[in-house]
Formats: C-alpha cells, sequence, structure tokens
C-alpha cells in the first residue's frame, strides 16, 4: 500500500512540475535556473555528508559518485546561467 501511495505522489509531482515549468515566461528563465542551482547546491551538502559518514565501503563509494555528479550538476548550472545572463549584456 505504501508503494503505491509514494507512486502516486511521484507521479504527480512530475505532472506538476511539467505543468509550472511551461507556464513560466521567457524573462524568469534565469532566475528559475539560479534558485535550481542553489537546490543543487543543498544536494551537493548532502551527497558530502553520505560520503563522509563512514557507515561502510559502499556508502562512501555511492557517496563519492554522488559528490561528483552534483559538482558537475552545480558546475553546468552555473555555467548555463552565466551564458544566459550574457545574452541581455549590451554589446
Amino acid at each position: 500500500m505504501e508503494l503505491m501511495l509514494l507512486i502516486t505522489l511521484f507521479v504527480v509531482a512530475i505532472f506538476l512540475g511539467v505543468e509550472l515549468i511551461t507556464k513560466v515566461p521567457p524573462t524568469l528563465h534565469t532566475p528559475l535556473m539560479s534558485a535550481s542551482n542553489a537546490i543543487s547546491g543543498i544536494t551537493l551538502v548532502g551527497a558530502l555528508l553520505a560520503a563522509g559518514s563512514g557507515a561502510g565501503v559502499w556508502v562512501n563509494i555511492l557517496g563519492f559518485i554522488a559528490v561528483v555528479l552534483a559538482t558537475i550538476n552545480v558546475v553546468g548550472g552555473y555555467l548555463v546561467t552565466n551564458r544566459m545572463l550574457a545574452m541581455f549584456k549590451r554589446k
């Protein structure tokens, strides 16, 4: 029963997320990207905590992989945001 509740919640979250993102006007895309990059930074902190928890070898390995992927996500997000902001600069 709990699995069905979690799956239902996941499907509703996907539907709601797609509906909200498609309604965002183009002028708000840059601030929205910056906010999602900040959330990715929180994910990086969680990955660091998992990697350094010392709960076992597999937890450390998975934590290290999470740190690498979260770092790529954060850096890539900020590069994309910087590139979008450069489009609005006057030449």
